[in-house]
């Protein structure tokens, strides 16, 4: 029988303590992103590797339709002809655009700056090729304002939220199958659109609800003809 090769100082040797790992808040969420972005193009790659011959033409067709959000303002013209309600729908959703495209061009792209994606190495097919645009990638412009508009408006007029918002969905996949944008991009570009919707309604709110010093003022207004009227009777 041999000797145990352990020895009793070994034994009472305390255990290597375990570190934290390495790197702070930053490296940490510098992973998460590298995670995130491993994600997105993975959906990317899927979705151009997927053949799709049925939906190619139609989905381009969409994306070319919404540059400029040329539908949202059809639809807009179409509903600004059908009563006050309707009226007062498409100048929301009109509002609501304004923000949502300053805010994506303006901001987003300028602080983010992402490259738009590599079309040919994803071999997305000439089938549903749409003019790449030379502006940043993040967030996708055309989601944005296409989300904000049926925002807006649905919340004006409540029947026109479904349509509008399965159409708005259309609109941020279509810059996806066309290979335009990740789909990081359309998920960012819904975000800020239903932001913008909010601040757009909530500025036309504001605007509209007179403030307590004004509601006090029109008061004393309509009151000044009383009080002249009564001055001259008792003179």
């Amino acid at each position: 029988m041999t000797d145990p090769t352990t020895t009793d100082e070994d034994a009472l040797r305390p255990l290597p303590k375990v570190g934290k790992p390495s790197g702070g808040p930053g490296r940490l969420l510098a992973a998460v992103m590298g995670d995130l972005r491993a994600v997105d193009g993975a959906l990317y790659a899927a979705v151009a590797a997927t053949p799709t011959p049925t939906l190619d033409r139609t989905l381009r067709h969409l994306s070319h339709a919404a540059d400029h959000s040329k539908i949202s303002f059809a639809i807009a013209a179409a509903l600004a002809l059908g009563g006050k309600r309707p009226r007062r729908a498409a100048f929301a959703g009109v509002g609501a655009i304004a923000v949502a495209s300053a805010s994506a061009n303006l901001l987003g792209k300028r602080l983010v700056r992402r490259a738009r994606p590599d079309r040919e190495a994803a071999r997305v097919t000439v089938d549903r090729h749409v003019p790449m645009p030379t502006s940043a990638s993040f967030p996708s412009g055309h989601t944005a304002s296409a989300v904000a508009f049926a925002t807006a408006v649905g919340v004006v007029l409540p029947p026109a939220a479904v349509p509008l918002g399965a159409l708005a969905s259309a609109v941020g996949y279509s810059r996806i199958h066309t290979g335009v944008h990740y789909p990081g991009d359309v998920a960012a570009g819904a975000v800020l659109g239903i932001a913008s919707a909010a601040a757009a309604l909530a500025a036309a709110a504001a605007a509209a609800t007179p403030s307590a010093r004004t509601q006090a003022l029109l008061t004393t207004a309509r009151s000044w003809p009383r009080i002249s009227i009564g001055a001259a009777l008792r003179q």
